[in-house]
């Protein structure tokens, strides 16, 4: 990505983004491209029991803010988790907005593949809204089916820090396996191993439009 572009994250709850493609929003950003967060549920009814019910949402404010992401550029619903495929027209009509308003380069979303409602919602209203657009999805391996490794994106160690910083930040979510700085560092390894490289994040490659 030699030029500036314009990136989208659709995140169909706080943190998704950081998880799926954290290590590439902080290259990126250190590339001095564009990106835009869209998290589509804060989770309230997910937040365990003595905890705020808006603590995702400020969670996610300073995640975003950790790996380089303009608090402008950070747009926040707030569907009710699990319960995303209810307002499934809403989202898309938000997302045909974005991608008119926008114009993105390349947006990023859940792979189809993923069991969770909510990430399927995003995928399928995301591919519909963004049709004319480079779309790749990202991996969140505790949920998908399979996962094919069509593209990939090199990393360097300093990348997969600030994706890991970022998710510290998400204090709420600490006890989940998957937030873990090992469990980070291992798939970033083993992507990057299959392409002879010691880090990268892996996407299915939705659509790919060239210039």
């Amino acid at each position: 990505m030699k030029n500036k572009k314009r990136i989208v994250i659709l995140a169909p709850h706080t943190d998704d983004g950081e998880l799926g493609c954290g290590g590439s929003i902080a290259k990126f950003i250190e590339e001095e491209n564009e990106v835009f967060y869209i998290a589509f549920s804060t989770a309230r009814d997910s937040v365990p029991d003595g905890l705020n019910k808006d603590i995702l949402e400020t969670e996610v404010k300073k995640a975003t803010k950790v790996i380089g992401i303009k608090s402008e550029n950070l747009i926040i619903y707030k569907f009710h988790v699990r319960k995303l495929n209810f307002v499934r027209q809403e989202i898309l009509e938000e997302m045909v907005k974005f991608s008119k308003d926008l114009n993105p380069d390349l947006v990023f979303l859940p792979t189809p593949n993923d069991l969770h409602q909510d990430h399927y919602t995003i995928s399928m209203e995301g591919i519909r809204a963004f049709k004319k657009t480079s779309i790749l999805a990202y991996e969140l391996p505790w949920n998908n089916i399979q996962f094919k490794t069509q593209a990939f994106i090199k990393l360097e160690k300093k990348h997969l820090d600030l994706k890991i910083k970022a998710l510290k930040e998400y204090e709420s979510q600490k006890n989940r396996d998957y937030m873990g700085e090992s469990f980070v560092l291992a798939l970033a390894q083993t992507r990057g191993i299959q392409i002879g490289t010691k880090y990268a994040e892996s996407f299915e490659v939705i659509r790919w439009v060239i210039e």
